[in-house]
């Protein structure tokens, strides 16, 4: 064992966040499988949803993606028919995603299951705890790294 220095493994922010987000995913992953969707691809739906027709930039900012990964999944969802690209109406060089009447469908036809489970974790973790662990991660998210 090393001793560099280093916070311990239990002291490590990204590994929390890690455990924490495969604690909470063992939650959403089989309702997710069940109807055939990756995490990824199901984050993108969920952003379309809730922020209507949005360019790539945006959508993978809103998703927390990559650009490149974007793409990929981008492209299996519009194959699979679950989106469709437009072009922006006062800016022709500009490419719109949106959902499908098909994915919308899927998003409303999982929704009691997902609010199932969100409830079933903020049972055991509490509300309360559950609306400050969100504000501290929003906190945390605009922690800027200095040059």
């Amino acid at each position: 064992m090393s001793d560099a220095g280093m916070r311990s493994i239990k002291q490590s922010v990204p590994i929390a966040l890690l455990r924490a987000r495969e604690a909470v995913m063992a939650h959403f992953r089989p309702l997710l499988a069940a109807r055939g969707y990756t995490e990824q691809q199901w984050r993108v739906m969920r952003v379309l949803d809730e922020f209507g027709s949005i360019d790539a930039s945006q959508l993978a900012d809103k998703s927390a993606l990559l650009l490149p990964s974007l793409t990929r999944i981008l492209q299996t969802l519009e194959e699979e028919g679950a989106i469709a690209r437009i072009k922006d109406a006062q800016d022709k060089r500009r490419t719109l995603i949106s959902l499908t009447d098909k994915s919308r469908d899927a998003i409303a036809k999982a929704a009691e299951s997902t609010q199932a489970a969100y409830r079933e974790i903020e049972d055991q973790f509490g509300a309360e705890n559950m609306n400050q662990l969100l504000d501290l991660l929003d906190k945390l998210a605009q922690v800027k790294l200095r040059k």
